[in-house]
């Protein structure tokens, strides 16, 4: 078998593979297998969050509207999840564009302050530049557990912004946080598979927002059904 160190994808393959027909048809079993493990932990992930979803979404709107900004961070695979999330709300595909920047879109900032203060506090350091009360925090993490996204989102919360955490796995740190108001979490251990179940969370996050928006009076309840403990969603401190 191959000794690759990404070999753990496709373990099947042989180093000295030489038939090319069983090849293919084993790398498109594998795609298969890995489209519907995907398919089939977004819906489940989505039906277990729904109602944290919807309370999230709802919290999100009114500060919206009271002329909040939404600030997204994570590392590796998460930062690009926080970029994604942060154009998605500023330049929807319809609906208001919100405001929304991303923490780790800025290298010089980035940089400059794993440099100069160490890389735990990149993103909490920008929380205090930035942020005031009313605004809104996303950290992504598929350990739930990085240090730097819990900082930031730690700093937040003493600055009166709403805080959500996208975690993997158990959730992590961030399923027990009290800095945390809404706190989703996929229950999985693959970090490919939790990183595709979280962005089907945040365009389902992204929606709630928008009908919310629709609405008359986005201080008032925006959907009928109340916020309940699901298996994979912890909630702490809520303050909208």
């Amino acid at each position: 078998m191959t000794t690759e160190p990404t070999g753990f994808l496709y373990p099947f393959i042989d180093a000295d593979e030489r038939d090319t027909g069983t090849l293919l048809a084993d790398l498109a079993a594998s795609a298969a297998a890995k489209m519907a493990e995907s398919k089939n932990l977004r819906a489940s992930t989505l039906a277990q969050c729904a109602a944290t979803l919807r309370t999230a979404g709802e919290a999100m709107a009114h500060r919206f509207e009271q002329g909040g900004r939404l600030y997204t961070f994570g590392n590796g695979g998460s930062a690009t999840d926080a970029e994604g999330t942060a154009e998605l709300f500023r330049n929807p595909p319809r609906g208001r564009s919100l405001p929304a920047m991303s923490l780790v879109e800025d290298r010089a900032v980035l940089t400059a302050l794993a440099n100069d203060v160490g890389f735990d506090l990149v993103f909490s350091r920008q929380i205090i530049a930035h942020a005031r009360p009313g605004d809104i925090a996303i950290g992504f993490s598929t350990s739930g557990d990085s240090v730097n996204v819990m900082r930031a989102l730690d700093e937040a919360t003493r600055r009166g912004l709403l805080t959500i955490g996208l975690a993997g796995y158990e959730g992590g740190a961030m399923a027990g946080s009290d800095a945390i108001d809404h706190c989703l979490v996929v229950r999985a251990d693959s970090v490919h598979r939790i990183q595709e179940a979280q962005d089907a969370l945040v365009l389902e996050l992204w929606s709630v927002v928008q009908a919310c928006l629709l609405q008359p009076d986005v201080q008032q309840p925006c959907v009928e059904q109340p916020c309940v403990q699901q298996p994979c969603v912890q909630q702490q401190g809520v303050r909208s």
